[in-house]
């Protein structure tokens, strides 16, 4: 016998509980789902490349961070970076080198992305 009645929907209570959580948590800046894909490929092509062995994911209140690490004692070679302030002025999107050199900045991540995506070239 279960003790909830027949007359409440067992999903209103898990997008209650959903809701609560998205709201503990307000203000924070992340990645979507197509951004995050982006990334991610770009990540499993140079981890089977043999470049790249570990990576982190910061969701802060300002910006969030994607931080590519050669190994995981060491500091990050590249931070991927969505900060939703200079969207209209540098671009939301920007990738920075291990000494804090910014590589490229722009609005579109894919474009921002090719600083650090060698694809393979014909020759």
């Amino acid at each position: 016998m279960s003790s909830m009645s027949e007359e409440t929907d067992p999903s209103d209570n898990r997008a209650a509980a959903r809701n609560a959580a998205a709201g503990a948590l307000p203000g924070r800046v992340t990645f979507n789902r197509l951004e995050l894909n982006r990334i991610l490929n770009l990540y499993g092509r140079m981890v089977a490349e043999g470049e790249w062995r570990d990576y982190a994911i910061d969701f802060l209140r300002d910006r969030a961070v994607f931080s590519v690490f050669r190994r995981a004692s060491e500091v990050p070679i590249y931070r991927i970076e969505k900060d939703p302030r200079l969207a209209r002025k540098q671009g939301i999107y920007s990738v920075i080198s291990a000494s804090g050199l910014i590589l490229r900045r722009g609005p579109e991540l894919d474009r921002v992305l090719l600083v650090i995506d060698r694809k393979l070239a014909v020759v």
